[in-house]
């Protein structure tokens, strides 16, 4: 099956897989939009979350747009994230594996709708520049500015002509002026230092609204040098088709809604924030890059594109936390070469940034901090509590982790902390004063933890596997309400248990414990 051709048959498949609210009731876009999707993360369970779509947007200022503003289309849930990469829930990781190892680059095209009209010159402020399109203020209240949030910033590293595609904010300054966000190691910083060697201003161009794959690979976080356009046709399993950009050496999805053109000067920072975070706190004041715009493309009637972000869980903490599990399961399983990986999971709690948990199936304690310190090792501001449990563990439920972590785990034995993090936006890593504006991360630091059995067990206190599913076919039988299993839901052999102690077991359910009683009277010690 072809991949989705543009963002507007992606809509199609969320409506038709019942993923998709249409509002069609006016919503003020600076007071009332992001809010409205804010509810169904503070009030629904990840199951019901979907995409919306509003379709009459005004502003602050009572401005009617005539483009509808798309949000949470990327990962209301993982249900929603799977679409955009079609396929299952249970493949997304493997998806992933095979995106990396198997890129396929991307196929330049003469024309694409995305340029079906062209604001440049004097007419790029005629047509009125960002105030054209309703740009949403994420965090009503606290928020300094409408921002860019599924802002795909698409840059090439001179020295190479790799393409990067990154999702960085972008705060509306001026109608020809955005912010943009990245700090050191991100890779957009990376390729602006190059070009701040090199004494000139670095093209970029911002893409609102491509298909779903570009917003994934954008918000991953890849090998420097891995071009993400690459990553997304392994993705789709066939090039993304591009257009070249009219006012910079730079090629964008041909299909894409919207596409920002500009010039990032190398000689000028400027400051922006503060905005709301993935943390969970508002971020504070950073002296960052900005874009001068020079040319505007779109689609006619386009439709603008955001991500919900700041409190987890959100939007972005399931885009980010999925993309990061399966570029570490690609780190762990293929390079580092552990075949026993069984699943890697970063908790939304965390932002989907900070809590990683690694399930592994029977390792040795020497496999157990391979994956512990290649995990670390991967990305600088990613992993600040980074844990390995067993098979039986569910990764996925805090409760199970925490089970692992009470009783499997010794701290002065089984933790390591590590240094060389940096804290991206952690307000515990350096306090915030009112006017600071800082131009980098804070230094950090992680802890890694063995949560994972070194030796043999007792079994689990719980019925065994038989009693367990028996009295699920009576609880259905007596119509009780829907279960939801949670991992471990029966008791099962963890290599500690006699002989001895099995046949006690095996007769007290024959109602024969009163031998057991006898034999242990037989065997009385005086005191």
């Amino acid at each position: 099956m072809a991949y989705y051709p543009d963002l507007r048959s992606y809509i199609q498949t969320l409506e038709k897989a019942d993923k998709l609210f249409r509002i069609t009731e006016k919503v003020n876009k600076d007071t009332q939009l992001h809010p409205m999707v804010r509810w169904q993360f503070r009030g629904l369970a990840e199951k019901e979350r979907k995409a919306f779509l509003f379709e009459n947007v005004f502003d602050a200022k009572g401005r009617v747009y005539d483009t509808p503003v798309l949000v949470a289309a990327h990962a209301a849930s993982r249900e929603v994230y799977a679409l955009a990469m079609m396929c299952r829930v249970d493949e997304i990781m493997q998806t992933w594996q095979r995106a990396q190892l198997h890129p396929i680059a991307p196929k330049i095209v003469a024309s694409g709708p995305v340029q079906e009209e062209i604001h440049v010159g004097d007419g790029l402020l005629e047509h009125g520049g960002l105030e054209e399109f309703p740009v949403p203020i994420s965090t009503p209240g606290f928020d300094n500015a409408p921002y860019f949030t599924a802002a795909n910033w698409v840059t090439r590293n001179p020295d190479t002509d790799t393409y990067n595609i990154g999702n960085y904010r972008g705060m509306v300054k001026a109608q020809d002026r955005v912010g943009c966000c990245s700090l050191p190691p991100q890779h957009n910083f990376l390729n602006w230092q190059k070009y701040r060697e090199r004494g000139i201003p670095m093209p970029a161009a911002v893409v609102i609204g491509p298909t779903p794959n570009i917003g994934l690979v954008a918000t991953n976080k890849l090998a420097y040098g891995l071009s993400e356009y690459d990553v997304a046709g392994g993705i789709a399993g066939e090039p993304v088709q591009v257009v070249k950009c009219r006012t910079v050496d730079l090629v964008v999805p041909a299909t894409a809604e919207i596409v920002i053109e500009g010039q990032m000067p190398v000689d000028c920072l400027e400051r922006e924030a503060p905005f709301g975070e993935m943390t969970g706190y508002m971020g504070g004041r950073l002296m960052n890059r900005f874009l001068n715009i020079t040319c505007i493309t779109h689609r006619k009637k386009p439709i603008w594109n955001a991500f919900l972000s700041q409190f987890p869980p959100s939007e972005s903490s399931i885009l980010r936390g999925v993309g990061l599990e399966g570029a570490y399961y690609k780190l762990l399983k293929n390079d580092l070469s552990l075949a026993n990986l069984v699943d890697v999971a970063f908790h939304d709690a965390s932002g989907a940034y900070q809590f990683c948990v690694i399930k592994l199936d029977k390792p040795t304690q020497a496999q157990v901090w391979q994956a512990l310190h290649g995990a670390v090792a991967l990305a600088p501001t990613h992993g600040k509590m980074i844990v390995v449990v067993d098979e039986d563990i569910d990764a996925r439920d805090l409760d199970s982790v925490v089970w692992a972590l009470a009783y499997r785990m010794q701290p002065h034995k089984d933790i390591q902390i590590v240094q060389g993090k940096t804290a991206a936006l952690d307000p515990s890593a350096a306090p915030l004063t009112e006017n600071e504006a800082r131009t980098e991360y804070a230094p950090s630091s992680a802890v890694l933890i063995n949560a994972t059995r070194k030796w043999g067990f007792p079994p689990v206190a719980l019925p065994k596997k038989e009693f367990m599913e028996e009295a699920k076919t009576l609880w259905e039988k007596c119509g009780l309400p829907p279960l939801k299993p949670k991992v471990p839901w029966h008791g099962y052999l963890l290599g500690s248990w006699s002989k001895e102690d099995e046949e006690e077991a095996e007769l007290a359910l024959k109602g024969e414990h009163f031998k057991t009683g006898e034999k242990l009277a037989r065997g009385r010690i005086k005191l």
